[in-house]
């Protein structure tokens, strides 16, 4: 008999847990096993994404704490042999939902951002209940997954001797190589005159485009340099003001919510993270395996280990327009091998990350 998973995510969107959830579930999909996906709630202007052979459902409840009922539903219908979950809110109330429904279901539950920015000592705070029922309920819970080994550090550090343990976002499928090699159609991407520095993400203060933007400004000086932005969010308007004020209109471009942001990658040279925090960026894989040299801000956690202290690409402090823009030109002149960019990857590929899953859940 084929062994049955069923995904649950909060909430749908185009970037983080979701599309990590989906490329995993998609990797499952691809060896046999039944699948169904499940997400809290997928805003008005999104729709569902779509898996092939797996079904896919819209509970459409916002509040995680309110998806208890539903998903308790939603285990007794399908009737799992194997749970993935993601993020600490909702692990609590799937592993809830588990013992509610007398499910047997091996659970594995990821974290996602260091626990430092999750939970509180303050007591009878949302977060400081939400520490403790972790604490009681996670016996219940087969498999504790960080996505990078200093957050299962950080998660030790605060619970003590846990059964945390890092199993990587897999950022390299089968899919991989089809999506960097689309083309690109905008004359401004594809231009090889000059250099192109590229970043994606969420517009918002934490990704620290500020600083990216301030150290174009500061190589625009010395050298051509282009700078284009994927993504979208609530920071536009004071990016646009900051691009605007520094007179960087034809150098600096915010280009949006892109589809398939690995078809850009491929064009650009360089690969610049300015974060101030991160789970662990997938976009620094992808954009190795398209071929970009990195340069990424040392924010916790992620960017020192997927870079391997300095291996793998340039590491800047956060903060630090002047340190990123050195940090910019040495890559532009000194740029990644290809050899060394495939060895980064490795522990990021489907084969690697699904038999870990594997070896840690026993199926």
């Amino acid at each position: 008999m084929k062994t049955k998973i069923i995904f649950f995510i909060a909430r749908y969107s185009h970037s983080g847990v979701p599309l990590a959830q989906i490329r995993l579930a998609k990797a499952f999909l691809r060896r046999g096993y039944i699948v169904e996906f499940v997400i809290g709630y997928i805003p008005d202007d999104l729709k569902a994404p779509i898996i092939d052979g797996a079904t896919v459902m819209n509970l459409d409840i916002q509040r995680t704490f309110k998806l208890f009922p539903s998903i308790v539903s939603s285990i007794k219908k399908f009737q799992p042999d194997v749970i993935f979950t993601a993020e600490d809110h909702l692990n609590t109330i799937v592993a809830m939902a588990a013992i509610a429904a007398r499910s047997k279901a091996k659970i594995s539950a990821s974290s996602r951002i260091s626990p430092y920015r999750t939970y509180s000592d303050k007591p009878f705070s949302k977060d400081w209940v939400l520490k403790y029922s972790n604490i009681l309920l996670r016996r219940r819970l087969d498999a504790l997954v960080c996505v990078s080994e200093d957050m299962a550090k950080d998660y030790k550090a605060i619970f003590g001797e846990t059964r945390h343990q890092c199993i990587y976002n897999m950022a390299y499928d089968s899919d991989t190589l089809t999506r960097i090699s689309e083309p690109v159609d905008d004359p401004w991407i594809t231009d090889k005159s000059t250099p192109l520095i590229i970043t994606a993400g969420r517009l918002c203060p934490g990704k620290g485009y500020p600083d990216l933007i301030n150290a174009i400004n500061i190589i625009r000086k010395e050298r051509p340099i282009k700078l284009a932005i994927l993504g979208e969010g609530d920071f536009r308007v004071e990016l646009e003001a900051l691009i605007q004020k520094k007179e960087l209109s034809d150098t600096v471009r915010l280009l949006g919510f892109q589809e398939n942001p690995l078809k850009f990658f491929k064009q650009a040279n360089v690969f610049a993270l300015s974060s101030y925090f991160e789970g662990l960026p997938n976009v620094l894989i992808e954009a190795m395996a398209a071929g970009c040299t990195l340069v990424s801000t040392d924010c916790p956690t992620g960017p020192r280990e997927v870079l391997k202290d300095g291996k793998y690409g340039y590491l800047v402090p956060m903060h630090d327009p002047k340190n990123m823009a050195n940090a910019i030109k040495q890559a532009l002149d000194n740029p990644a091998s290809l050899e060394l960019m495939k060895e980064a990857i490795e522990p990021f590929t489907e084969e690697s990350v699904i038999r870990k899953h594997q070896e840690v859940l026993g199926i």
